[in-house]
C-alpha cells in the first residue's frame, strides 16, 4: 500500500486501538499514526504502552499512552472511553477492538477466574466500548469500528475453545453492528488474523510453523500484514466495505481440513 495516496490518508482522524502495548495492536497503532492519526494507546502495561507512544512521536506521529483494564465493570469502560476521547482532543472517529484474553487450556482446566476474565475482555468490554463511542461517531458525520477476529472462530480446536467462542461471538456482534450503525455512517468490519508471530507465541515458535506448514502461504502471518489490512479497512478506500470478515491468514480457514 502506498501511504501518499491520498485515499489511505487518515489525516485528522481520532483512533484508539486496544490492547497495543505490544503485537498486532502495538504495530496498528503505530500504522495509524504513520498514516495521519492521532491514537491512543491502551492497555494495562505502562511501560510498553509508553514506549509505543514514544516511538509514534518519535517518527513524528500524535499518541497518547492511557492505562485501562477492559476486564473492569461497564461504568469503569465508559469512563476509560471518556478518558480516550480527552486524550485525543475529541471524539473516536476509528477504533479497533484488538485486546483479548485466550487462556491456553482445555475445557476441563480452564479456571472460573479465566473464564470470566475472558468473557468479560473479548465480549463485553467490545460491545460496552461500541455503544460508549459509536453514538458520537454518528454526530460526527462517521467513523469506522474493526474488530480482531481469529481464524480459530470459524475451525474447532481442541484447546482455546472459549477464546474460539468469544472471537465468534465478537464477529458475530460485528456484523450486528455493521447493520445497525452502517446507515447511520459507522462501518464495522472484522480483520480475522491467522496463526500470527506475536511477542505472546514466542516460546511457541516450532508449533506455529508447524500449524502453518500446510497453509497456501506455507508461513505464519506478521503483525504488520495484519495491521497492513486493518489501515485499510478504516481508510476512505474501503467506504464499500460493511460487514465483512477479512481473513488475513494465509488460506488456513479456506483450506483446513482438519
Amino acid at each position: 500500500m502506498n501511504s501518499t495516496d491520498p485515499s489511505l490518508s487518515l489525516a485528522g482522524r481520532r483512533a484508539v486501538v486496544t490492547g497495543s502495548t505490544s503485537g498486532i495492536g502495538a504495530v496498528t497503532a503505530r500504522l495509524l499514526a504513520a498514516r495521519g492519526a492521532s491514537v491512543v494507546v491502551t492497555g494495562r502495561d505502562g511501560g510498553r504502552g509508553e514506549s509505543v507512544a514514544a516511538d509514534v512521536r518519535r517518527d513524528g506521529g500524535v499518541a497518547a499512552f492511557v492505562p485501562g483494564d477492559l476486564a473492569g465493570p461497564p461504568d469503569q469502560l465508559r469512563d476509560l472511553a471518556r478518558t480516550w476521547a480527552e486524550a485525543l482532543g475529541g471524539p473516536v472517529d476509528l477504533l479497533v477492538h484488538n485486546a483479548a484474553l485466550c487462556p491456553p487450556v482445555d475445557t476441563f482446566s480452564l479456571t472460573d477466574d479465566d473464564l470470566e476474565a475472558t468473557l468479560a475482555v473479548n465480549v463485553r468490554a467490545p460491545h460496552v466500548l461500541t455503544a460508549a463511542l459509536a453514538p458520537a461517531m454518528i454526530d460526527a458525520g462517521g467513523g469506522a469500528i474493526v474488530v480482531i477476529g481469529s481464524w480459530m472462530a470459524s475451525v474447532g480446536h481442541a484447546f482455546v475453545g472459549l477464546y474460539s467462542a468469544t472471537k465468534a461471538a465478537e464477529e458475530q456482534l460485528a456484523r450486528s453492528w455493521a447493520a445497525e450503525l452502517g446507515p447511520r455512517g459507522v462501518r464495522v468490519n472484522t480483520v480475522a488474523p491467522g496463526a500470527t508471530r506475536t511477542p505472546v507465541n514466542a516460546d511457541a515458535d516450532e508449533v506455529v510453523a508447524r500449524m502453518t506448514a500446510g497453509t497456501p502461504a506455507g508461513r505464519p502471518g506478521t503483525p504488520d500484514e495484519v495491521a497492513a489490512v486493518v489501515a485499510w479497512v478504516v481508510s476512505d478506500q474501503a467506504r464499500y466495505v460493511h460487514g465483512a470478515t477479512i481473513a488475513v491468514d494465509g488460506g488456513i480457514t479456506a483450506t483446513r481440513s482438519a
